[in-house]
């Protein structure tokens, strides 16, 4: 006590604030992410290409407890780009309305939100550099800022924003660039397809493909 007595009373509120925020924490504040990206679906990850045009992302690493299929139990209504929906940014998958969509991936929620045809979108950003986007929910579950780990409920099925049916609108972006799911996913087997992507950065745009 009489070591506290001594110290300078009017550091002690400095020091204690310095020492939670040091301890860390598992959940974003809000304001960590700029207005731009708790608005919008595309947007870039700021740094993750400052050192190298080249990001190799390995599935092989993870744990079966660190990946969940966002949708256990469902079907692909509409694929990736089909020829019918050449500008198709994601999967379609469908099982019944309210159904509950799951964190493909550990990470934070960047966006949650009503976003145009999106209806109401769940955007996570993930620690390997890639983005989950989850939209025409008929509600969200999570919040901008919020921690979640894979398997956690972000949202219900639903059919708001441009929709015709009750379903899951999935994509994955890479730095606001989106790429095929089938490169992550098995959509028949809803299982995580092993081995390594690697995301070449050109200019604005980022080409994903499989090195094995």
């Amino acid at each position: 006590m009489t070591h506290l007595r001594r110290f300078p009373s009017a550091l002690l509120l400095p020091l204690l604030l310095l020492f939670l925020c040091s301890a860390g924490t598992p959940e974003k504040s809000p304001s960590s992410f700029s207005r731009m990206e708790r608005s919008h679906v595309r947007v870039r990850t700021p740094g993750l290409f400052a050192g190298s045009n080249r990001l190799v992302v390995d599935l092989s690493r993870l744990p079966a407890e660190e990946w969940c299929f966002p949708l256990p139990g469902a079907k692909v209504i509409s694929p990736y780009a089909c020829r019918k929906r050449r500008s198709h940014t994601g999967t379609d998958l469908k099982t019944a309305p309210n159904d509950t969509i799951r964190a493909a991936f550990s990470g934070v929620v960047r966006m949650s939100k009503p976003y145009g045809a999106y209806g109401n979108v769940v955007v996570l950003r993930h620690s390997n550099g890639l983005e989950t986007v989850y939209s025409h929910n008929s509600r969200n579950l999570a919040s901008v800022g919020q921690a979640v780990e894979a398997g956690t409920p972000i949202g219900l099925t639903g059919r708001t924003g441009r929709a015709t049916t009750e379903h899951l609108h999935f994509e994955i972006r890479i730095d606001g660039e989106h790429f095929n799911p089938a490169l992550l996913f098995d959509m028949t087997a809803r299982t995580l397809r092993p081995g390594r992507l690697e995301c070449t950065k050109k200019g604005r745009r980022v080409s994903v493909h499989r090195l094995d």
